[in-house]
């Protein structure tokens, strides 16, 4: 098993300019460690699938260096422990799911077992259907289980839960938590970014090419909400109605912010249970409490158009 500190995939100040003159990644540094799962977000145009290009061997640098496994991506060997699914990833819909399934398992000298991709990719009872005959969230199921067939240390995961209803979507989550567990290194790109907060110990936010913010969930909405000396467990926003003064709630340990709307005060807070217990024996009448994270997409809409 990979040690959990091991770097898998790196680039380092890799450039990638087509001929038409595009620079789609700018002199990009970006590191994969082993046992976690990394979320890689950004707009449309902003380098993600030239990333994950380079790192998968598809496309080669035009300056830097692309690194899997401390060799070059291309390398045989190297394929054989990486894993992918693409999202416009296809299958021959005249073969039945067992025989997509076992075809990509022949191609690995220690695969995954069949019983244990089926349960994975939740295919149980679909083994006899004809790929052509599955609906849209059946088929990424299955493209789901070919991605896993090598049993591989490095998966490429290319917006995995399109088009799955919620029950297949949070199979398909735990399933990604699990790979992690057992020390493989989940690359993930999704435009649901409350799956990439659910899922991911690192998030990487690119914008033209270049990584624009990186961290924990909890890090990443920090610095979205213009927090970065933030706590690593981020903050929360507690809103209410209550009588205490905007200086009295700025003046307790750990908030960040306060601000009146209406009848209601919004306050955020790094230590927001220190922040209420304060809260409910200065004001009695305290009432209309919620406390909330802040949202991934918020942060991630701030971050992107400040870049």
């Amino acid at each position: 098993m990979l040690s959990a500190t091991q770097t898998v995939a790196s680039l380092e100040n890799t450039t990638k300019r087509y001929k038409n003159g595009v620079t789609a990644v700018d002199h990009l540094s970006l590191h994969l460690s082993s046992g976690q799962v990394i979320a890689l977000l950004g707009p449309n145009g902003a380098g993600k699938s030239t990333a994950v290009k380079l790192m998968m061997g598809l496309s080669a640098p035009t300056s830097g260096t692309v690194s899997v496994f401390g060799s070059d991506p291309r390398n045989p060997h190297t394929r054989l422990r990486t894993g992918v699914m693409l999202q416009v990833g296809r299958a021959p819909e005249m073969l039945r799911v067992r025989e997509h399934i076992n075809i990509f398992r022949g191609y690995y000298s220690n695969p995954m077992p069949y019983e244990d991709l089926m349960k994975a990719a939740a295919l149980e009872g679909l083994e006899d259907r004809f790929f052509g005959q599955l609906s849209g969230g059946q088929k990424q199921r299955v493209l789901f289980a070919i991605a896993l067939a090598g049993d591989p240390d490095l998966v490429f995961l290319d917006e995995p839960t399109v088009g799955l209803d919620i029950e297949s979507r949070r199979a398909i989550w735990a399933e990604i938590r699990a790979l992690a567990a057992r020390g493989k290194t989940v690359l993930l790109t999704t435009h649901y970014l409350e799956e990439a907060d659910a899922l991911a110990h690192r998030i990487i936010v690119m914008n033209k090419g270049r990584v624009i913010c990186a961290g924990t969930p909890a890090e990443v909405k920090s610095m979205g909400a213009g927090y970065p000396s933030a706590t690593a467990n981020g903050f929360k926003i507690v809103r209410c109605a209550t009588t205490l003064t905007a200086d009295h709630l700025q003046a307790m340990p750990g908030v960040l912010a306060v601000s009146t709307t209406g009848h209601l005060t919004e306050i955020t807070t790094e230590q927001p249970e220190a922040a209420l217990r304060e809260m409910l024996v200065l004001d009695r009448s305290l009432s209309a409490l919620e406390v909330e994270c802040p949202a991934l997409e918020d942060a991630f809409l701030t971050l992107t158009a400040e870049n």
